[in-house]
């Protein structure tokens, strides 16, 4: 079941599924979907989503997609019991194409939290932690380089329009003044920019550095030339009749998803309005606030 790329051994990777109950009631007619109806999960991750449908569809088959190792030894632990219906993938969603039509796509944007509680990934600033914020974390250039190799007009282009920061130039003057990053970490950089901000803009809910570290984190690893490439191919991979699910986190990503799926003559939108997490999910895990799930249809 397992590529030859995943290691023997799965490092710690927990991770609650968000929006678990939508995924479910968006994927319901799977089990109507055919002898043998086929999702491609283009975000394996730790293999939680994909267990569900499992579970609740046992005729299906799940193509899973991750290019971080430790997520697919994970998510090779977790689904074991399905056998050959599960097939892992070392692989991109981006760059990924199958080779048979698909009833179901599904796609759960973003960092995992297990990424995110890593420190050693680079990720978050919670936790000090080398300055890598690559997915695939033995392969591409790590944050600290891309930060090192950007000119200051080209750095501060990059943290507005990943980050939408409005603070970006000043931010982009100071982070290329204390060069070189290579060396330094993640709360290095955290402290650089919220020293941008005037205090009292420091005591916010939301950390000063939250959005320059999402432009970098998605420049790494070209979050949205892989979301547009995905948008722009999946709906050719899905049977007539098959779904598209993306759940997305942030209003980049989702005003992409919105766009194509009313604009894209293929597809046939679902979901008028995104579903989100209920109150008792919310509640029970913070990260899913911001979740938003939408759902297309592929047309005749």
């Amino acid at each position: 079941m397992a590529d030859s790329a995943t290691p023997a051994v799965p490092l710690a990777f927990r991770h609650q599924p968000v929006l678990a109950e939508a995924v479910l009631e968006a994927l319901a007619e799977l089990g109507s979907a055919g002898a043998a109806p086929c999702l491609l999960d283009c975000t394996l991750g730790g293999g939680g989503h994909s267990g569900l449908l499992l579970e609740a569809h046992p005729r299906l088959r799940v193509i899973g997609l991750d290019q971080d190792p430790t997520a697919r030894a994970a998510a090779a632990e977790r689904l074991a019991a399905y056998g050959e219906r599960v097939a892992i993938v070392a692989a991109n969603f981006g760059t990924h194409a199958p080779t048979e039509p698909l009833q179901a796509v599904l796609a759960d944007l973003g960092v995992s939290s297990p990424q995110l509680d890593r420190a050693e990934r680079g990720f978050s600033f919670r936790d000090d932690g080398p300055l890598d914020m690559r997915m695939n974390p033995e392969a591409g250039e790590t944050a600290a380089a891309l930060l090192d190799r950007l000119g200051e007009a080209e750095l501060a282009d990059l943290i507005y329009a990943n980050g939408e920061e409005r603070l970006s130039r000043r931010i982009a003057r100071r982070l290329v003044a204390e060069r070189p990053w290579s060396g330094q970490g993640t709360a290095a950089l955290a402290y650089a920019v919220a020293g941008c901000y005037p205090p009292a803009a420091r005591r916010g809910r939301i950390h000063p550095a939250t959005r320059t570290f999402q432009a970098l984190r998605i420049a790494v690893n070209d979050e949205l030339g892989a979301l547009d490439r995905l948008l722009q191919h999946a709906p050719d991979w899905l049977a007539p009749g098959g779904l598209l699910a993306i759940i997305s986190f942030h209003s980049l990503e989702d005003r992409r998803v919105k766009t194509a799926f009313l604009a894209d003559p293929r597809l046939e939108r679902i979901t008028r309005r995104p579903l989100v997490a209920s109150e008792q999910e919310e509640a029970a895990n913070p990260r899913s606030r911001s979740a938003k799930l939408r759902v297309a249809r592929r047309l005749p």
